[in-house]
């Protein structure tokens, strides 16, 4: 439940109200700045003085020394795979084979999949994120367990059954039939309660016949409110089946078009190797990318090209893709990405403002709710993640630097990017509500 007790929050606040891929100025910066939360909603963000000027009589916590950042959003991640972390040194479908796909065969077990669900959980918010577009299980209890454990943990999750009926282990298959009436059951269950929402997803197109395709684009007409996500143009060796699989499409986006699947609620995980051509459908479809760094470095996948993404028009947001990516940790995340990009043939110069953009608003608007969090405007719900880095260390000096006044905005963001992990997540909030904390130092 949301608390009702307006708080006062003073601490070095940053958020990205604005796009800065499109727009100047997108970065706002309080040093020495105030958060007022009431009834779960932001009501008041601004420097500190302004703030308390405006509201004497709220109750203040004194967070300097300390980083309040929006709640991170984390627009692709796989529940099964959190024991496969750390596999390193093969590609996509040989990675697969030998790491992902066993290990998402024993959710099978229900009491096995309830623990993993809370392990996935657990980490989820213990990194600061407090949304997160998740790929389910292979298996009906299993996902209920996720959804289950995530509304008692008080996450925003969407997420859903993975179906596929081939080119698997035989245990993850399932018929388009039992797809349809498992994923039915699913988001009657689990769609629009509380925190909680449904994404429609096969694992990729070479996994799902047209049959299950088709039972794909029937549950997103039956039900417009519920995402899709999916997976495309990630591994040349992929992308070279899905064109033997599928003959008759013109490229990879293709496949899914042909049923349907392509849309404003669609998010479409890598798109690392997508043609103009895709990238251009891509767009005019309102359908947003989760491009994940640290995974398409780790399985060799290649540079994601941003550049040719935001000149496309298509929307970009940030995902962890845990277990092929290296860990849970969204701040990571975008620092991997300025990282390649850096080194990319045509890599887009990233700033610590786009860092902060796709690790938070960004995600939000992939998953149609950038009315309703990704930053610190009025009216938006509370969620943030408050980082204070241990003493001694050398984002403990930076945090001191801001708290004199002495600092500087953009190196103190971008310190945080650089150097702050787990250690530094102390506090957790989703709508008001505090979901995890810390007090280890």
């Amino acid at each position: 439940m949301k608390s009702h007790t307006a708080e006062l929050l003073r601490a070095a606040i940053f958020h990205t109200p604005r796009n800065p891929f499109r727009e100047e100025r997108a970065l706002e910066a309080h040093l020495d700045g105030g958060l007022l939360i009431e009834d779960g909603r932001v009501r008041a963000c601004g420097d500190f003085a302004d703030v308390r000027a405006a509201h004497p009589q709220a109750p203040l916590r004194d967070l300097r020394g300390g980083f309040l950042l929006p709640g991170f959003v984390d627009a692709h991640v796989h529940f099964p795979q959190v024991r496969v972390l750390g596999n390193l040194g093969l590609s996509l479908l040989d990675w697969l084979e030998q790491c992902a796909l066993p290990e998402e065969a024993r959710l099978a077990d229900a009491a096995y999949a309830a623990r993993i669900a809370q392990e996935f959980t657990r980490a989820l918010a213990s990194h600061g994120t407090t949304t997160a577009l998740v790929f389910g299980a292979h298996f009906s209890a299993a996902t209920a367990a996720l959804f289950e454990e995530t509304r008692a943990a008080g996450l925003r999750i969407i997420s859903g059954l993975v179906v596929s009926d081939r080119a698997l282990r035989a245990e993850l298959h399932q018929t388009p039939e039992a797809a349809y009436r498992e994923s039915k059951e699913l988001i009657a269950r689990f769609h629009g309660q509380g925190r909680l929402g449904y994404a429609v997803t096969p694992r990729f197109a070479l996994s799902a016949s047209e049959a299950m395709l088709e039972v794909c684009g029937a549950l997103l007409r039956e039900h417009p409110s519920v995402h899709f996500q999916t997976h495309l143009n990630e591994n040349v060796t992929e992308i070279a089946a899905v064109v033997r699989t599928f003959p008759w499409a013109g490229d990879y986006l293709g496949v899914y078009e042909r049923f349907g699947l392509a849309g404003a609620r669609s998010v479409f995980a890598h798109s690392v190797r997508s043609s103009d051509r895709e990238l251009r459908r891509l767009a005019a479809h309102g359908s947003a990318v989760a491009h994940c760094p640290s995974s398409n470095a780790a399985l060799g996948s290649g540079y994601f090209p941003l550049l040719r993404h935001v000149q496309a028009g298509v929307r970009v947001a940030l995902g962890t893709d845990v277990g092929a990516g290296t860990g849970f940790g969204m701040l990571k995340e975008g620092l991997q990405a300025y990282l390649m990009q850096r080194l990319a043939p045509d890599g887009f110069p990233l700033t610590p403002a786009h860092l902060l953009y796709l690790a938070t608003r960004a995600g939000a608007e992939a998953l149609g709710m950038g009315g309703e969090i990704g930053d610190f405007s009025v009216g938006k719900a509370a969620d943030c993640v408050y980082l204070r880095p241990p003493a001694p260390s050398p984002l403990a000096s930076v945090a001191a630097s801001v708290a004199s006044r002495a600092g500087d905005a953009e190196h103190a963001l971008g310190a945080v990017f650089a150097l702050a992990g787990l250690e530094s997540v102390r506090e957790v909030r989703v709508e008001g509500d505090v979901i995890y904390e810390s007090h280890d130092d």
